[in-house]
């Protein structure tokens, strides 16, 4: 588990810290249970996505298909491998939707303020996650028919742009030719 240590170690001065009402970043004594839940899922989900944990469990596969025939393939054999996946799984979806929940959260912030710090963008898009699924769809809808409406000019400006019969005609070039003199 060195692996996540060294990772949590990494992270410890943020992980560990608040940043108050004047943006200043201070310091907690003691970290709270979701802080722990924190470190101790991106501890694991930086070692369970290396390629040393993939390359163990393929192990323990191997070792359990090649244990099979000792233990006559047994309901027992079998009830080993479906116990320890399933346990695992189980536990894992928990520790996969704690990252992906901050990781969206991070990315939503992200995007959040590049609308915010852009001219011209319409702030209703900063806070989008909020909405309920109506008001998402219709802000989707909303959305569509702008760029349908962009499209449809973009197209009618191309047409304006064509020649008549629809063919583009392309202009002759001209080369210089020179021609040498017989001496």
């Amino acid at each position: 588990m060195e692996l996540g240590s060294a990772s949590m170690r990494c992270y410890s001065p943020t992980m560990n810290s608040k940043i108050d009402n004047r943006g200043e970043r201070t310091t907690a004594s003691q970290p709270p249970l979701s802080q722990q839940f924190f470190q101790f899922a991106h501890a694991t989900s930086v070692w369970t996505g290396n390629s040393v944990a993939f390359l163990l469990a393929v192990a323990v596969i191997i070792v359990w298909v090649v244990s099979g025939p000792f233990f006559n393939f047994s309901d027992t054999w079998q009830l080993v491998i479906n116990t320890g996946t399933t346990i695992v799984t189980f536990l894992m979806v928990f520790l996969i939707q704690n990252t992906q929940n901050r990781d969206t959260l991070a990315i939503q912030l992200k995007l959040s303020e590049l609308v915010l710090a852009m001219k011209g963008a319409e702030n209703k898009y900063a806070a989008t996650e909020d909405l309920s699924d109506e008001e998402l769809q219709a802000l989707h809808d909303d959305c569509r028919g702008r760029a349908e409406m962009t499209l449809n000019q973009l197209e009618g400006r191309r047409k304006a742009a064509a020649p008549p019969n629809g063919n583009r005609t392309r202009t002759p070039v001209h080369h210089k030719t020179t021609s040498r003199k017989a001496s």
